[in-house]
């Protein structure tokens, strides 16, 4: 199947069934992306599909077929998006583990809510922190919003 990964055309060997989070990792060599729950729970996983958030521990290969996939390696090189800056700035991970998918997360809500409230951040940001930093996610979130290219206030 081919498939189209961070904006390269990939020629790919993969069961229809495979999970399009296998595929990246194994196939493509994109470790970012992690496996968590294995069940489309905690959102390790999470990478984007048309620009939409998807589990891709969940999401067979096939789906992606025709798609757009990003994954993290993919929302920025050189950690140059505005939420990777403000995940620094925040100082937000602990262990880690979980922060592509957050990202990806909400990458996916700013997409389509640039300004979005705290409550739609909660409602969007569905994913599992061990670490419970939830606080500093959504303080993240929040100042990413107000340095997107369309969101900067003129004054």
């Amino acid at each position: 199947m081919e498939v189209t990964v961070n904006g390269t055309r990939h020629q790919v060997d993969a069961e229809d069934d495979m999970p399009l989070l296998w595929l990246v990792r194994e196939q493509l060599g994109l470790t970012g992306t992690k496996f968590g729950c294995g069940i489309a729970v905690c959102g390790a996983c999470t990478l984007h599909g048309d620009g939409n958030a998807v589990r891709s521990c969940a999401f067979p290969a096939a789906l992606a077929s025709g798609k757009s996939i990003t994954t993290i390696e993919g929302l920025s090189r050189d950690r140059s998006h505005p939420l990777q800056r403000a995940w620094i700035v925040e100082q937000v991970p602990q262990c880690g583990y979980c922060q592509s998918g957050m990202l990806m997360a909400a990458a996916a809500l700013l997409r389509q809510v640039p300004q979005p409230t705290p409550q739609q951040i909660d409602a969007a940001i569905a994913n599992l922190c061990r670490c419970g930093t939830y606080q500093r996610v959504r303080r993240a979130i929040e100042r990413a919003s107000c340095q997107l290219p369309t969101n900067k206030k003129t004054s």
